[in-house]
């Protein structure tokens, strides 16, 4: 009994702990509301409902008991029987209340975590969208049906255990008698049975009858929505069982009075042939026999509802076509003369230069990156630029000198600065050239640059210790020292506070340690996104946040969705799935089939201040949620001008919209159920295929691509979010989708429409291409020789004077634990023609003509390393057999064989002399690798 007694107040104590260090962290990021109003309401929700179940199912307990027979006939199932009734009568109303009880605290809980539910029901906002089918607004679908569900569920599970818990106290006292001559069931018994049947009978029969409103959701046609066989077979169908399931309900409850069973059962046995003939097996035979052999005469009418229900639901209502040739002839004074999109080519891709970022701006080992980099642009010196940027970080796994709880915990405690790249440029070693205008005294103030909140940070850390907080990365041998004086963290200088944070974590140092004061804070819910999803459990939030410097601060920006899988029509999706891509990154499983980016929220990466902007402030789902939680959402009016040149339109967003563009891009029911001009999200050209994959193995798909381009039409570049579509059917190039991020133009989506006709090649195929190259297939091939490796970055697609051009960097990096990916070539591919040069500018000179690249930065060409041997002579010979490939198919083509034969064995000394220096460089005397030493150009 002691120890029972100590586990108890153990496990309380943790509860209690738990419950309060929650209080007190809504307090400290002033998000009291949210905490109090969910605990209400669960606590609420719990005791209603738990209530409910145990006095429903105790009274129906009572009921059975005070029903018994006074007298039971001798029988050897009644003498085992008797036993059992002198062993429970002592403590049978004890025992009753503490099995309802339990039977209430499971249902309770259980209740509870329907909060969402029943908020949204309370306080739900009108769509001022009907469905075509019933005319009842969107609201209804999105918040009072599942509330009815909810109710519906909880009344067969309280009436199924009450009649259960019934049955069983009837057998024990005898009021049923399995085993005994004569009646089974004494009347009593059985008019109470009755009853209990009849509210099973009667609730489903209010089942049936709702039943009708969830084919708004139905999986049986082409598309999602009530089909036409769901609306002219499936839905007088349920009528009918509603009105069968009533007469059933009432013969049971009249039962009560006759007591005989022959007539309900009768009614119960039809009610079951009803269900299986009527609402199963006449519906199915009218999808088979009228529906499959007209099927798109059938459904015309059901596929449109779908399809405008699916482009309303998703926004894409809004979405702009314009066709486009996308094979127009560029001359190179038409690229000259491109100021908008060329000039801001993304050559740097964000996925694949962490390495570089780690080694160059890590400083120290306890200093870290997140895996995936971010892009953003900002003013410099009156120009746009785009970056690649990432907050360093503290990374607990570099501390020197052990982990121990005072180093890990109360030394290093940030992290520090903001380290940004432009994207379109490198250094003569075909690196990052690291912008300074991000530090203390850049052109972009950055006041406090210190990172207490971030994608890194440790779970939590004490401050204002008597123990100084390492700071600043310096190249001095020894590191600064820091205080924290920001408002961050919970004051855990009182006793009791620090108890119920050691309880809390886990931890007795928070207890015992000398080096808390009274001014002592802890910090903890660190990560941008756990932060914000703790003060708004009501959204779903982008899977990326990114860093901005405004108003001299480091904001995490965070984008949360408002969703629900109550549009009716609307074609529903798993979120997690169409938001998996080549990144890795997945989502949660839920299921949606409405989204909308209807909250923009930051997070102080000092002190953690959390703020939520209602940015799309008509949404009826946030304006729900506002009547909840009235305070805890600012107006999108109150976001500064800083700020609102930093918001980015969200990528899982825009995944979701372009998978639904794809196939809902068309104008008509039977374009969308033909699927013939269906696009697809292209895969990943980047993407290996794994050594274990099977072989219908695909490569994840292309990530969303942020640019800086000036879209056909406009007048100067803007920031977007780009993805190009292929057809379904064909690799080939189909639409090129865009989202802008421009403040003035924010979620403005077009898309550009290529002819079916067209032959332009899609992302994949393109890659192949490049891949192919002759000159480029030789020259990676050699340098994978000399212990390096190629990186293919990014694959961007680039709309310009009304054709689509290709570009793609490729990295040098060493093979090895050391590996720094380095610029050192660029495809360009237009048509049937690629370049493949050492600087963006080289490469489109290669396929437009000479001076094609004059509008583009050339780049510095990477010379070789001092004390190195000149690699002059493998840049020739590399030089020379791209030559002789190139002249060797042109021979061919022209049906010139001599030249041809000549061609090749030019190629064959070329290749004999590449290989003879690629040797001597890779000797212990020759050059670095080329991650120390990029590989120069060939001429």
């Amino acid at each position: 009994p002691v120890i029972g007694a100590a586990l108890v107040l153990l496990v309380l104590a943790l509860i209690g702990a738990g419950f309060y260090t929650d209080l007190l962290w809504f307090r400290e990021v002033g998000f009291t509301e949210v905490f109090t109003t969910v605990l209400r309401t669960r606590a609420m929700l719990f005791a209603l409902f738990g209530t409910l179940m145990a006095l429903i199912v105790g009274f129906n307990v009572a009921v059975a008991h005070r029903l018994r027979p006074p007298f039971n006939p001798p029988s050897l199932e009644q003498r085992s029987l008797e036993r059992y009734r002198v062993l429970v009568e002592p403590y049978r109303r004890r025992a009753a209340i503490a099995v309802c009880a339990a039977i209430g605290v499971i249902s309770g809980l259980g209740a509870s975590s329907a909060w969402r539910v029943w908020l949204q029901w309370r306080n739900a906002t009108s769509f001022g969208i009907e469905d075509p089918q019933f005319d009842k607004d969107v609201a209804f679908y999105s918040f009072t049906y599942p509330f009815v569900r909810f109710l519906i569920g909880f009344g067969f599970a309280a009436l199924i255990l009450s009649l259960v818990a019934s049955a069983a106290t009837h057998y024990l006292y005898g009021g049923i008698r399995l085993q005994t001559q004569g009646e089974k069931v004494v009347a009593t018994a059985k008019a109470h049975l009755s009853v209990l049947l009849g509210l099973v009978v009667l609730l489903k029969a209010v089942a049936y009858y709702v039943d009708q409103y969830g084919l708004m959701f139905s999986l049986r046609g082409v598309v999602q929505g009530a089909s036409y066989t769901d609306v002219s077979a499936k839905l007088p169908a349920l009528r009918i069982l509603v009105v069968i399931a009533l007469i059933c309900a009432g013969l049971f409850i009249a039962n009560s009075r006759s007591r005989r069973w022959a007539l309900p059962s009768i009614g119960f046995a039809l009610m079951l042939l009803s269900a299986v003939v009527i609402g199963g097996v006449y519906p199915a035979a009218i999808q088979q026999l009228r529906v499959k052999p007209d099927e798109l005469a059938r459904e015309t009418r059901y596929i449109e509802r779908n399809r405008e229900a699916t482009l309303q639901a998703y926004g894409l209502d809004k979405v702009e076509y314009t066709p486009y040739d996308g094979t127009a002839t560029l001359t190179p004074a038409q690229l000259r003369a491109d100021k908008g999109t060329l000039p801001n080519v993304r050559l740097l891709d964000p996925n694949k230069l962490q390495p570089v970022f780690e080694q160059r701006q890590q400083r120290r080992a306890y200093y870290g990156f997140s895996k995936s980099l971010d892009v953003d642009r900002y003013d410099v010196n009156g120009e746009t630029d785009t970056f690649i940027l990432a907050a360093r970080e503290l990374d607990v796994e570099g501390i020197p000198g052990g982990q121990s709880w005072v180093n890990s915990r109360l030394i290093y405690t940030h992290g520090f600065g903001l380290v940004a790249a432009p994207a379109n440029t490198v250094s003569d070693t075909g690196e990052p050239t690291f912008s300074s205008s991000f530090e203390e005294s850049g052109s972009i103030a950055v006041d406090q640059p210190r990172i207490y909140y971030g994608e890194l940070s440790p779970s939590y850390s004490v401050v204002k210790t008597k123990q100084a907080e390492i700071d600043r990365p310096s190249d001095e041998a020894e590191a600064t020292q820091f205080q924290y004086d920001g408002k961050g963290g919970v004051g855990i200088g009182g006793i009791g506070r620090r108890l119920a944070y050691a309880l809390r974590f886990r931890e007795r140092n928070l207890l015992l340690s000398g080096a808390l004061t009274s001014e002592s804070r802890i910090l903890y819910v660190r990560n941008p996104r756990e932060r914000v999803a703790k003060v708004a459990p009501y959204l779903e939030l982008d899977s990326d946040p990114y860093p901005v410097a405004v108003g001299g601060r480091v904001l995490w920006v965070v984008d949360g969705y408002t969703t629900t899988a109550g549009f009716p029509y609307a074609q529903r999706v798993g979120f997690g799935d169409v938001t998996t891509d080549s990144r890795g990154v997945r989502q949660s499983q839920a299921q949606i089939n409405y989204i909308r980016n209807s909250v923009k929220a930051t997070v102080d990466a000092y002190d953690g201040t959390v703020t939520l902007y209602a940015w799309d402030e008509q949404d009826p789902v946030l304006r729900t949620w506002r009547k909840v939680f009235p305070d805890s959402l600012r107006p999108r009016s109150e976001m500064s001008a800083e700020l609102l040149a930093h918001v980015r339109y969200p990528e899982d967003l825009f995944k979701v919209q372009r998978g639904l563009l794809s196939g809902y891009h068309v104008d008509t029911a039977s374009q969308l159920f033909s699927g013939n001009d269906n696009w697809s999200v292209p895969g990943d050209p980047t993407i290996d295929k794994p050594a274990a994959a099977p072989a219908d193995w695909e490569p994840p798909s292309q990530p969303p691509y942020y640019q800086y381009l000036q879209m056909p039409g406009d007048t100067a570049p803007q920031f977007q979010l780009t993805s190009p579509l292929a057809a379904a059917a064909r690799p080939n190039l189909a639409a090129f989708f865009t989202a802008s991020s421009d403040p003035d133009t924010y979620g403005r989506l077009r898309v550009l429409e290529l002819p079916p006709s067209t032959n332009v090649p899609g992302p994949e195929q393109r890659a192949g291409t490049f891949e192919s190259f002759p000159a480029a297939a030789t020259e990676l091939s050699l340098l994978s020789q000399r212990g390096s490796e190629a990186v293919f970055g990014n694959l961007l697609t680039l709309p310009v004077g009304g054709s689509l051009v290709y570009v793609q960097p490729v990295y040098v990096q060493a093979e090895g634990t050391s590996k720094i990916p380095a610029l050192q070539r660029v495809f360009v591919g237009f048509g049937g023609r690629i370049g493949y040069g050492p600087t963006l500018a080289a490469a489109l000179d290669q396929v437009f003509g000479a001076g094609a690249g004059a509008g583009v930065s050339p780049g510095a060409t990477p010379e070789p390393a001092a004390g190195g041997p000149d690699d002059t002579a493998l840049r020739r010979a590399i030089a020379d057999a791209a030559k002789a490939i190139a002249d060797a198919e042109a021979a061919l083509k022209a049906g010139d064989f001599t030249a041809y034969g000549e061609a090749q064995k030019r190629l064959k000394d070329a290749v004999e002399r590449a290989r003879r220096e690629s040797e001597r460089s890779a000797s212990p005397s020759g050059s670095p690798s080329p991650a120390a030493r990029p590989s120069p150009s060939a001429s």
